[in-house]
């Protein structure tokens, strides 16, 4: 289940590809984009990174940082992030700890087969920590302009 506008986001400390440990608690006074993905390097998480990537620019002018979450380690997002040159925090959650907290591990079908995994996700969070905005089941094209919109 996804969590509602105008609710809490749920604090959380998590190491990011570079080991380092990040809390939500450390942006207090900042608009938070956080986006859960399902796994570096496939072709829609490296295209949706580096759209995030792109408009980091855009983003920090309206105040807002973005922090990416999949359950991938911290060795594979420092890979990720070396590769596709992407400077923000991208955070493990190996034990799918966090993500459950925000309700974006669910049931998905591909190919006819189903199994439990991230459901491509954004959550924009104001400046005290309130989900200000949630982006259900994201596609990826476009996805970031409407982001810039809310925020």
């Amino acid at each position: 289940m996804l969590l509602e506008v105008g609710k809490k986001a749920p604090a959380f400390t998590l190491k990011d590809q570079n080991d380092e440990k990040v809390a939500l608690k450390d942006f207090v006074g900042k608009k938070v984009v956080l986006y859960f993905y399902p796994k570096d390097m496939t072709s829609g998480c490296t295209r949706e990174a580096q759209a995030f990537q792109g408009n980091l620019t855009r983003i920090r002018r309206k105040g807002a940082v973005v922090l990416g979450v999949s359950r991938d380690s911290t060795e594979r997002h420092r890979r990720f992030a070396e590769k596709y040159d992407l400077r923000f925090p991208l955070l493990s959650d190996p034990d799918a700890k966090v993500i459950r907290k925000y309700g974006v591990w669910q049931e998905k079908t591909l190919y006819g087969k189903k199994s439990m995994g991230i459901v491509r996700t954004t959550y924009v969070l104001d400046e005290k920590g309130k989900i200000l905005h949630v982006f259900p089941r994201v596609k990826v094209d476009g996805h970031v302009e409407k982001v810039l919109e809310v925020l």
